[in-house]
């Protein structure tokens, strides 16, 4: 039954979504407790949001999740979400929707298991998302050292070229819809820890992560794809990555038209921006 206006305004609601499989794992009053259940294997907690891992068992089933949650958000997204719920105004249900977006332009991202917004009274808001863990996958900015470790370097170098290649497609099948990651570091790009001691093809392998602030822009796009792609620039700052590998990169994305004046442009853009991050980044430390 669909709650009324004066229930989300005054006595508050609660709107949840769950995988089939989810209930098999949690107590029947488990979204009662979820925002409170105590979470300590890699936790970590800022600003009114944590995330931590979580392991479920039930017999011999078991189901390993990251588990984000949302405490304090503004109150004008409480009101806006008491007024128009179906909008989606919290962060974890923006992710999950981001998600299954993803999903359906055949993007490797991770399952959501379940997601839910507490909203009310008088414009509180809070929101929780469950995502299946990435077993046994590393982010790239440790993945990439550790293959330079275990591979030859001829092999390495076509472990890099292929991985360059696949990475250059996720990105430009993102841009290429306008829509923008936000937050295109190495780190949020996932590959299985057995490859970085083979050589495959990668193509449905490497996974991206975090995509709550992914967007759509229609006519400010060429902003968001400078900062997406400075961000990627940024991060390769890491052991086993050249120059080389960057320029090969920037070759795959751009396609026919890297020596386009509107390439050229774009890349200016890019590393102008690349260096405002290593200047504040420096400014940091």
């Amino acid at each position: 039954m669909k709650e009324s206006l004066w229930q989300r305004l005054v006595q508050g609601v609660r709107r949840v979504w769950q995988r089939a499989d989810w209930p098999r794992f949690v107590e029947a009053n488990w979204a009662e407790q979820i925002m409170t259940n105590v979470l300590t294997d890699r936790f970590h907690a800022k600003q009114g949001r944590s995330t931590g891992r979580w392991v479920l068992e039930r017999g011999e089933q078991r189901l390993t999740i990251y588990l984000k949650r949302h405490y304090q958000l503004p109150r004008w997204r409480g009101l806006l979400a008491a007024l128009w719920p179906e909008a989606g105004w919290s962060p974890a249900m923006r992710e999950r929707r981001h998600l299954e977006w993803a999903r359906a332009q055949g993007l490797p991202v991770p399952d959501v298991v379940a997601a839910g917004e507490y909203i009310g009274p008088w414009g509180r808001l809070q929101s929780f998302l469950a995502v299946e863990e990435l077993t046994d996958m590393l982010p790239l900015h440790e993945a990439i050292p550790l293959a330079a470790s275990r591979l030859d370097p001829d092999a390495y170098r076509r472990w890099k070229h292929t991985l360059v290649l696949e990475m250059a497609r996720l990105a430009r099948g993102l841009h290429d819809r306008r829509v923008f990651h936000k937050d295109l570091y190495l780190c949020h790009f996932y590959i299985p820890r057995r490859l970085t001691e083979e050589t495959q093809p990668w193509r449905g392998k490497v996974h991206l992560i975090d995509l709550h602030r992914l967007g759509k822009h229609r006519w400010t796009w060429r902003i968001w794809q400078v900062k997406d792609l400075a961000q990627l620039l940024f991060s390769s700052a890491v052991e086993g990555i050249n120059n080389q590998d960057r320029l090969r990169f920037w070759h795959a994305y751009r396609g026919t038209d890297r020596g386009s004046w509107a390439a050229r442009l774009l890349k200016c853009c890019i590393m102008f921006k690349w260096r405002r991050y290593q200047r504040h980044n420096k400014k940091i430390r």
